[in-house]
C-alpha cells in the first residue's frame, strides 16, 4: 500500500519516494496522466530521412546500396516506437499549504491501486470538512 492514511496523517511510500503530510497541510492530492514523448524516436527518424535523401540527390551511389541500412534504421525505429505498450506516464502530486509540490513517477500497474487510494482520501478529507461544519 503506498499510500497510508491515518486519522490525522497521510504517509506516501513508493520505491524511494517517501513523504509525510498531516491532514490540515494538504492542499491538493491527485493523480496526473501526461502523454509521452518521442523526441528520440523522432529525432532519429528525420535523421535517417535526411541521410537517406542526401544519397539519393547528391552522391555517386549507384544501385541504391543507401536504400538496405534505412529501411533497417527505420524499422528499429518502428520496434523502439511502438515496442513500449505504455502511452503515458502517471504521477502522484500533492501540493501543501506552504506552498510546495512533490511530484512521484509511478508504473501503470500501480496507477489503479493509488487511486483508489486517493480516492479513500478524498472521501475522508470530505467527511472531516462535513464534520466541521455541522
Amino acid at each position: 500500500m503506498p499510500l497510508t492514511i491515518f486519522s490525522d496523517e497521510v504517509r506516501f511510500c513508493y520505491k524511494s519516494k517517501n513523504w509525510q503530510y498531516q491532514f490540515d497541510e494538504i492542499k491538493e492530492l491527485g493523480l496526473l496522466k501526461k502523454k509521452r514523448k518521442y523526441f528520440l524516436e523522432n529525432g532519429a527518424f528525420i535523421a535517417v530521412t535526411t541521410v537517406a535523401y542526401y544519397c539519393m540527390l547528391f552522391s555517386n551511389l549507384m544501385d541504391l546500396y543507401y536504400i538496405i541500412p534505412a529501411l533497417l534504421c527505420y524499422a528499429f525505429i518502428i520496434i523502439a516506437r511502438f515496442g513500449n505498450k505504455d502511452e503515458f506516464v502517471y504521477f502522484v502530486f500533492v501540493k501543501d499549504i506552504y506552498q510546495n509540490e512533490i511530484r512521484t513517477k509511478i508504473e501503470p500497474e500501480d496507477r489503479v491501486l493509488i487511486g483508489k487510494q486517493i480516492d479513500s482520501y478524498l472521501d475522508l478529507q470530505f467527511e472531516r470538512s462535513i464534520q466541521r461544519t455541522a
